[in-house]
């Protein structure tokens, strides 16, 4: 699997220790995440959970400006994790050469970016505040993932650009203020049906569990065991063990 390893600008990241708002701090953690096996690099400057303090586009971006060339020299891939036009364009012009939409492409105004830019596309799914939406992901969360991708996808298709699709399930989303045994039930659900999501002909990227409990645990073998072609991650290094544990099982 190829793994992106987690930086945060946002000083609210549920994860601490991804958490780099200077450039040399942003490079200690970046050479730190290969060392421990990353491939790559996602970068964000706005968190995206809901104790998150959403901040103007200008201030997300000046938390990435000098972040997002230093690490693009590093000659890895760099994703930026973003919902905003604006940032997102600045990001890309800047080094940054993957997308990773925190609004699941539901802006028009995203897709017109991504159309400027050769560079992949990471499509969350996303269950929304709505009640319409979270009664999808109840029902059937492995169905409304779906009906997600192909809504996005045929957006995707309005502007060519489909084939550069990579398809997340928006775990590290949602569902929103659910209790942690509710969370880890879809999650399960989720991560055990991964095959459904391949419909599309398209890869799969997830946001890999990293809290240190024996359900996380299962739910990061149950996710290797279906090996999607990326990942995102904040301690490479366990993935790593859990792949060649596995691997090893044959």
């Amino acid at each position: 699997m190829f793994l992106y390893g987690v930086i945060n600008a946002s000083p609210d990241s549920l994860n601490t220790d991804s958490i780099a708002r200077t450039v040399p701090d942003a490079l200690a953690r970046a050479h730190q995440l290969l060392a421990d096996g990353a491939d790559g690099f996602d970068l964000g400057g706005q968190g995206s959970t809901d104790v998150a303090e959403v901040v103007p586009w200008q201030a997300e971006w000046e938390r990435l400006e000098a972040l997002v060339p230093a690490l693009a020299a590093l000659g890895r891939p760099l994703s930026v994790d973003t919902w905003r036009p604006e940032v997102l364009r600045r990001a890309l012009q800047a080094g940054a050469n993957v997308i990773n939409a925190a609004d699941g492409m539901q802006a028009d105004e995203m897709w017109q970016v991504a159309t400027e830019f050769d560079v992949p596309i990471v499509v969350p799914f996303l269950s929304g505040p709505n009640p319409r939406a979270m009664e999808m992901v109840e029902r059937d969360p492995v169905d409304a993932i779906v009906e997600f991708f192909d809504a996005r996808l045929r957006d995707a298709d309005r502007y060519g650009l489909r084939h550069r699709c990579v398809l997340d399930p928006g775990t590290g989303f949602a569902p929103p203020n659910w209790p942690w045994e509710e969370r880890y039930l879809y999650q399960k659900r989720v991560y055990s049906n991964l095959d459904a999501m391949r419909v599309f002909g398209l890869p799969l990227y997830i946001a890999l569990p990293w809290k240190e409990t024996a359900q996380h645990d299962e739910l990061l073998e149950i996710v290797i065991r279906n090996r999607p072609e990326f990942g995102r991650v904040h301690y490479p290094a366990k993935v790593r063990r859990f792949e060649a544990r596995i691997a090893a099982e044959g």
